[in-house]
């Protein structure tokens, strides 16, 4: 059973890979919640402006733009928003020094499973203040 609160989460999905957004777009909203994606940075900070999001999975790479640099902005701009940084370089420890040291709440590996993704997304959004309405 979903619980109510769950459905009212609403998370941002930031890469640039097509597949990678759709498949994980598709999981979180068979798990109850909201998902919106987006591909592009200035993509992602116009939304974050529009939304009242729960929780940022972040990409470390968005084509040529540095997620870590995005991270940064979003920081600044929404404090308080949880970010998990995710990334296909695997657990290298001077990028998750970075975006630790940038505000991320964690860092996920892309080759990790949807299952630990999710204990993740749920532990982040658990320990984050609720958003405001």
């Amino acid at each position: 059973m979903i619980r109510k609160h769950q459905m009212s989460r609403h998370i941002l999905f930031v890469d640039d890979e097509v597949p990678i957004r759709e498949t994980l777009s598709l999981y979180f909203k068979a798990k109850g919640m909201k998902v919106t994606t987006a591909e592009t940075g200035e993509e992602a900070i116009r939304l974050s402006t529009e939304i009242p999001f729960s929780l940022v999975i972040l990409d470390v790479r968005l084509g040529s733009e540095s997620g870590l640099d995005l991270l940064e902005r979003f920081k600044e701009m929404h404090p308080s928003l949880p970010v998990i940084m995710f990334s296909s370089l695997g657990n290298d420890p001077e990028v998750l020094a970075e975006a630790l040291a940038k505000g991320a709440n964690a860092c996920m590996s892309k080759t990790q499973s949807l299952e630990q993704l999710m204990k993740e997304v749920e532990r982040t959004i658990q320990t984050a203040p609720a958003p405001a309405s």
